[in-house]
C-alpha cells in the first residue's frame, strides 16, 4: 500500500546552510542524489552529467527543437569529399583559471570522451587523425564519411563531450580525474563543497554567453542567479516540507506519491519533463547466470512492464507501456523483435531456464534506496524473476555507490560484483543505435554490462552509414531485432519526470531535456 504523506509541516532549517546576504540571488535546489563522482567521462550517472553542465561547455548543443547548434564553436565547414571537418572556436573563451581555451584542449577532450562514449567510439572507428590548425582551429579528418558528426559532438546527455583543459583531458579515461576547471557559466566553490551536505556554484563573471536567446541546451547560457546551492536531502518527505516552507526553491525529482500534496500547496508549481524516460533491466554478460543467452532471454520473457510502472510512478498520467528501444513516438520507434517479450510469460521463461540448465545461481541486483524513481525496480524484478524460477538477491545501497559498483566491479558477486541492475534513461540518451549506451556490444570495451556481439556492431555501423530517413529506420529496426535476440537490455516502460518549484522561480518553458540552471531567475 502506498504511504501517503500527511502531517504538520516541520521546519528543516537546521539542515540548511546559513542565509546568504540578500543582495546576492541564491537558488537552493535538492537534486536527485548527492554528488560523489565529478568526472563526467568516467561516470554515466545523470547527477554527474548535471554537475558537469554547471561548469563545462560543449562544442555544439541541441536547441529546443532538437537541432544541433554551435556553442563553443564559432564557425565550421566540411571538405567537398566530406572527410575533413574544420572547427574554429569563438574568440575569448577562457578556463576558470584564466587560461585561454585552445584547439589542443578540445582535441584532447574529444580523444578522452571517444574512449568511453558509444557515439565517440563509433566516431573514433572512422577517424584518420586530428589536426591542429592554429590556437583556435582544429580539424577532424575521417577515413570514410561519418553521417552523424554534429550529432556526436552535440550529444546532449551521457556521455557528453564536455571540453576540458588539455592537462585534465589527458587523464586515463578509465581513471577518475578530480579537476573542476571548466569554461562554463558557473564555477564550483570547492571550499564550500561538503559531500553529503551541499555543493555550491557561483556565477562565472568571465563567461561570455552566445548572443542568441537560450533554447534547449543551446544559445546564450546566461546565469540568472549569483549562486546555486545543491542541498543534500535524501528523505523525500523532508524535501517536500522544505519546498513548501520556502527553505528550498526547487526539487529536481518528485514522486507521483506526493502530487496530491504539491498540487494543493500554496506557492508551489509542478512541472512535467518534456521528454520521457525509459526504465531498463541491464544484465551482466560476464558473470553467470546471464553469460548464457537463453537465461537472458528467460528474464526478458519473465519481466512485465505494468508492475514496474505502477510501483515506481503509480499515476497513469505520467507513464505508459512501450517496447520500443528508441522510445515511443520517436522517429525510430518500432516494436520489431519484441513480440512476446516483457509480458510476464512465466511458462516460456521456465522453459528457457530448463533448456539452459540454470543451476540456481543467485541474481545479485543492487538497489538504490535513496533514488525514489529507481528504488522499486529491483524488488519488482525479484518478484517477477522468482516466479520463473530464478533466485534473486537484492542488495540495498545509495545511488552513487551503485554507480561505482557497476562501473568498476567486473568480477563475480562474491568479489563485489553484480548480475543485473535497473535504471532509467532519458529519451535524449536513446534516440538511435549509436548514442544508446546499452547497445554498445564491444565486449570488455563496452559500458557496464559488457555485451559482446560482433553482429550487433556491424548493424550499428550500417546505421552510421545510412543517409535517408528510410535507410535509418530500417537500420535501426535491424539493430533492435538483434539487441532483443541477444538481450543487451530489457525495456521496462516509459515515464515522465516531475519537478517542483516555488512560484517565484522562473524556469524556461518548455524545460530543457537535461537539468541545467542557466536561464533560471528568482524574483
Amino acid at each position: 500500500m502506498r504511504r501517503w504523506f500527511v502531517a504538520s509541516v516541520v521546519s528543516v532549517a537546521t539542515v540548511l546552510s546559513p542565509v546568504v546576504a540578500s543582495a546576492e540571488s541564491v537558488l537552493r535546489v535538492v537534486m536527485q542524489s548527492d554528488v560523489k563522482i565529478i568526472d563526467p567521462v568516467w561516470s554515466s550517472g545523470y547527477i554527474t552529467r548535471n554537475y558537469a553542465y554547471m561548469i563545462y561547455d560543449t562544442l555544439f548543443a541541441v536547441d529546443g527543437q532538437f537541432q544541433i547548434k554551435p556553442q563553443m564553436v564559432d564557425t565550421y565547414k566540411t571538405s567537398d569529399d566530406g572527410l575533413t571537418w574544420t572547427f574554429t572556436l569563438r574568440d575569448g573563451l577562457e578556463w576558470h583559471d584564466g587560461a585561454p581555451v585552445t584547439a589542443e584542449d578540445c582535441v584532447a577532450s574529444l580523444k578522452r570522451w571517444s574512449v568511453r562514449d558509444p557515439m565517440g567510439q563509433k566516431l573514433a572507428s572512422y577517424l584518420s587523425e586530428y589536426r591542429i590548425v592554429d590556437a583556435r582551429t582544429f580539424q577532424i579528418v575521417l577515413k570514410e564519411k561519418f553521417g552523424p558528426m554534429l550529432e556526436a559532438l552535440g550529444k546532449p546527455s551521457v556521455i557528453v563531450p564536455f571540453m576540458m583543459p588539455k592537462r585534465v583531458a589527458e587523464t586515463d579515461p578509465f581513471k577518475q580525474m578530480d579537476s573542476s576547471i571548466g569554461s562554463g557559466p558557473f564555477l564550483l566553490k570547492r571550499d564550500e563543497w561538503k559531500p553529503g551536505e551541499k555543493m555550491v556554484f557561483v556565477k562565472n563573471p568571465k563567461y561570455r554567453p552566445r548572443a542568441e536567446p537560450v533554447s534547449g541546451l543551446a544559445g546564450g547560457k546566461v546565469a540568472g542567479v549569483d549562486r546555486v546551492e545543491w542541498i543534500a536531502m535524501p528523505d523525500a518527505e523532508t524535501q517536500i516540507n522544505a519546498l513548501m516552507n520556502g527553505e528550498v526553491d526547487l526539487l529536481e525529482v518528485v514522486s507521483a506519491d506526493h502530487l496530491p500534496i504539491l498540487e494543493k500547496a500554496k506557492g508551489v508549481k509542478v512541472v512535467k519533463s518534456p521528454v520521457p524516460y525509459q526504465y531498463t533491466f541491464r544484465p551482466n554478460w560476464l558473470q553467470p547466470p546471464f553469460n548464457n543467452v537463453k537465461i537472458r532471454r528467460a528474464a526478458a520473457y519473465a519481466l512485465s512492464q505494468p508492475d514496474f510502472l505502477e510501483a515506481s510512478i503509480g499515476d497513469k498520467r505520467f507513464y505508459r507501456t512501450c517496447k520500443a528501444l528508441f522510445t515511443c513516438e520517436s522517429p525510430l520507434a518500432s516494436d520489431a523483435g519484441t513480440q512476446g517479450l516483457v509480458e510476464g510469460n512465466i511458462a516460456k521463461a521456465k522453459e528457457l531456464l530448463k533448456e539452459a540448465g540454470y543451476d540456481g545461481t543467485p541474481v545479485v541486483m543492487p538497489q538504490p534506496t535513496d533514488f525514489a524513481v529507481l528504488k522499486q525496480i529491483a524488488p519488482v524484478a525479484k518478484s517477477q524473476l522468482e516466479k520463473a524460477g530464478f533466485k534473486v538477491d537484492v542488495q540495498a545501497m545509495d545511488w552513487q555507490s551503485l554507480i561505482g559498483r557497476i562501473n568498476t566491479k567486473r568480477g563475480p558477486p562474491s568479489e563485489g560484483g553484480w548480475n543485473a541492475y535497473g535504471t532509467a534513461y532519458s529519451q535524449v540518451d536513446i534516440l538511435d543505435p549509436l548514442m544508446t549506451l546499452n547497445l554498445v556490444a564491444t565486449c570488455e570495451k563496452a559500458q557496464s554490462g559488457w555485451p559482446c556481439d560482433p553482429e550487433l556492431e556491424k548493424l550499428r555501423d550500417a546505421y552510421a552509414k545510412a543517409t535517408t530517413p528510410a535507410e535509418k529506420k530500417a537500420a535501426a529496426e535491424a539493430v533492435q531485432v538483434r539487441a532483443m535476440e541477444v538481450v543487451t537490455h530489457v525495456p521496462l516502460g516509459e515515464w515522465f519526470g516531475l519537478r517542483a518549484v516555488r512560484d517565484n522561480i522562473n524556469v524556461p518553458t518548455p524545460l530543457p531535456p537535461v537539468t541545467v540552471f542557466w536561464g533560471i531567475t528568482k524574483k
